[in-house]
């Protein structure tokens, strides 16, 4: 079942587990999947001498991993192939206390603080790129607090469960019955879900000031790139991110990464926090920065965790964000046939039907260079008129296989759980309701720079860019932009990496000059 190279893989990551585990299987003799199961589970437990199996007669398909003979409060209703692959590993590794998505000591005193009972149910699909992650992060909270179980539950395998629910996307998560999440999500976000769930609330000690000489905020390439370049310089550095990678883990291929001919969202977003990890850098994910001030040149930041960060030299490198419809079915399927970028996305839809929501400027060049690859291409804007420049209108209107509706209002993306199939929108004029058939949706109605709560500390333009000077400074000494959040043109992977660095570069400079705490 397993190839030779997987099997070796899976050898080399298990040499170093320290303690023994048990795949406890119940399965019915009669189960279609019963074969698939175990030979997965047996020649995983065979790439290690800590790793065994036990199979016992059940009334369905399930199996927990049990550690030194003990329950680790997770099961697996699934046979955990295809993504979830890695999660069965990762389980693993987890519970040996070993894994780079393991949280920090904050995370862990939050999720050991939930005192109530909470059973987790995860409803995946194993072609669910969202999925994994949802699951390893729930796993993790039952790994972590004996009040709080997982189940994992394959929709394809449980159909009959997930209809009686009318599940209609995954990952779809219910706690003690009831719905708590759907969609992609990260240990942090589910975190306080379930803290608002059970009413439970943490309390940082507010006297608590951790110190670095750098703290650079995103954890896209930008924000990545800066904290390397500052580690590199002999800074004590902190990475405050809601999620290494960023942005850029909503990209399903990348191929315009010079000199990394093809790689995808999830790949590249691995290897920035490979390469963080080849530093002494603090990684502070799961947060985000909720307030910034400035007290005798020093930078103080609260996060959403409570914590106090104090430097004399900040980076912002949190990127901007795609603007979203806001309507049913488009986060769902970001990744799976929602799209932001055409220079990113567009080569996946060759010969396919495509919807551009939005008609100015960055709708009608998506429209325009999407019909050079897509089938059809329908253009919906809300206004009564196109907004884009009249140039990129007169070029639209030579293409044959483009057509534009204005006055549509987009209602909601539809899909079939693991792709989207479809997009509804309204005439305005006369309030019909129209369903199209697609295989992408690429919404372009802008950008918003995601520096709101730094408004207050720098300048910004109308569209809520930092500006900054040509090594990334803003006019408050001490304070750096990088990548997406400032006005540098051309909003792009391999600029970012050179604009973070660049910033980087710059508060070296400073220091060295005693230039950092300037009133």
């Amino acid at each position: 079942m397993l190839e030779h190279a997987i099997k070796d893989q899976v050898t080399q990551v298990f040499s170093n587990l320290k303690n023994n585990y048990t795949f406890l299987v119940e399965v019915a003799d009669n189960h279609p999947n019963k074969t698939e199961l175990l030979n997965l589970l047996n020649e995983v437990a065979a790439c290690s001498d800590k790793v065994t199996t036990d199979i016992q007669t059940g009334a369905n398909l399930s199996f927990k991993i049990l550690k030194n003979d003990e329950d680790s409060h997770v099961t697996f209703r699934a046979v955990p192939t295809g993504h979830e692959f890695t999660t069965l590993l990762l389980a693993v590794l987890n519970l040996d206390g070993i894994g780079k998505n393991l949280p920090d000591e904050m995370l862990t005193q939050r999720i050991r603080n939930i005192s109530q009972k909470v059973e987790l149910k995860s409803y995946i699909s194993l072609t669910c790129t969202n999925c994994p992650d949802v699951v390893q992060a729930l796993n993790i909270m039952a790994f972590l607090n004996p009040n709080i179980s997982h189940e994992i539950i394959d929709g394809g395998i449980n159909k009959a469960e997930v209809e009686a629910l009318d599940i209609q996307a995954v990952p779809s998560v219910y706690a003690n019955g009831e719905q708590l999440h759907v969609g992609r999500s990260s240990l942090g976000e589910l975190l306080a879900k379930l803290e608002d769930k059970t009413g439970v609330s943490f309390q940082v000690d507010k006297e608590t000031k951790k110190e670095y000489d750098v703290i650079v905020v995103g954890g896209g390439p930008a924000g990545v790139s800066a904290a390397v370049y500052s580690a590199r310089k002999g800074f004590s550095t902190a990475i405050v991110a809601e999620k290494v990678g960023g942005q850029v883990t909503e990209t399903v291929s990348i191929e315009n990464m010079i000199s990394v001919p093809k790689t995808t969202g999830s790949e590249l977003s691995a290897n920035l926090m490979k390469h963080l990890n080849d530093y002494p850098i603090d990684i502070l994910e799961n947060r985000l920065v909720e307030k910034t001030e400035l007290i005798d040149g020093q930078k103080h930041l609260t996060t959403s965790l409570g914590e106090t960060l104090v430097t004399p030299a900040l980076i912002i490198a949190t990127g901007a964000s795609w603007r979203k419809l806001g309507v049913p079915g488009e986060s769902d399927y970001i990744g799976s046939g929602v799209a932001f970028c055409t220079h990113c996305d567009g080569p996946f839809y060759k010969d396919k039907k495509v919807v551009v929501v939005g008609g100015g400027n960055s709708g009608l060049e998506a429209a325009i260079d999407l019909s050079s690859i897509a089938s059809e291409v329908t253009v919906l804007e809300f206004m009564d008129s196109l907004k884009g420049d009249q140039v990129l209108q007169d070029k639209l209107a030579q293409l044959a296989n483009v057509k534009v509706v204005t006055n549509a209002q987009t209602l909601s993306v539809d899909g079939d759980g693991s792709k989207v199939n479809g997009l509804q929108f309204k005439h305005r004029t006369s309030d019909e309701v129209e369903k199209i058939e697609t295989d992408g949706v690429f919404v372009q109605i802008g950008l918003q720079a995601n520096s709101k709560v730094f408004a207050d500390v720098v300048e910004t333009n109308r569209m809520g860019e930092i500006e900054i000077d040509a090594h990334c400074r803003t006019k408050v000494p001490g304070v750096y932009a990088a990548g997406d959040v400032s006005v540098v043109p051309y909003k792009q992977i391999v600029i970012a990496m050179g604009e973070g660095s660049k910033a980087a570069l710059s508060a070296f400079e400073d220091s060295i000059k005693g230039q950092l705490l300037q009133n």
